[in-house]
This record gives structure tokens, C-alpha cells and sequence, in this order.
């Protein structure tokens, strides 16, 4: 499985490092990916993710689970996190006729 980050879509990254004698050698920047365990206010339920660092910066700056999954893209988000996208507006929908 790909080092990914399942909010955000980033991936590892390569480039070169180099040494005072200006020696190359290839590397691979990756990034930094954190097991949590995030919860959706609105659903009441957990969800299990691999996320880097910064995603989790911007879940809590944007008021939550719920906020950031509304307003990211879909492209950028793995396959759980779309499904769970998916239900959050069909709850916000249903929420205004009940």
C-alpha cells in the first residue's frame, strides 16, 4: 500500500542529497503519516485513518471531521473518506425535512 495520506492526497516525494563534497545520491522525502482515530460529530461514528501530520493540523483548524471533509475535493480523498463525505450530505439533507 502506498504511503499516502487518506485526507489530503499527499505522497511520498524524491529528490537528492547532496553533501558538502557535492556528492548526489537520490532519496525519498515521505510524509508524515500518523495512525488516529477520528470522529464524525453529525454521524456519531469513528473512522479509522492514516493521515500526515499537517492533515491533522488543518482537521482541527477547520472545526473538525466533518467541516474538512465538506469543503476538501474529492479527488484527494481515499475511498473511506468519500463514502463517509457521501453520508455527511445525505444526513445534512435529510436533517432540514425531519
Amino acid at each position: 500500500m502506498t504511503r499516502r495520506c487518506e485526507l489530503t492526497g499527499k505522497l511520498p516525494m524524491a529528490g537528492n542529497t547532496r553533501s558538502h563534497a557535492e556528492n548526489k545520491k537520490r532519496r525519498v522525502f515521505r510524509p508524515n503519516l500518523c495512525d488516529v482515530t477520528l470522529m464524525s460529530e453529525s454521524l456519531g461514528r469513528k473512522l479509522r485513518v492514516k493521515v500526515s501530520a499537517h492533515a491533522l493540523k488543518s482537521v482541527e483548524h477547520r472545526g473538525g471531521l466533518d467541516a474538512f471533509l465538506m469543503k476538501a475535493r474529492d479527488e484527494e480523498l481515499s475511498a473511506q473518506c468519500l463514502k463517509l463525505k457521501r453520508d455527511l450530505a445525505k444526513a445534512k439533507a435529510d436533517a432540514p425535512a425531519a
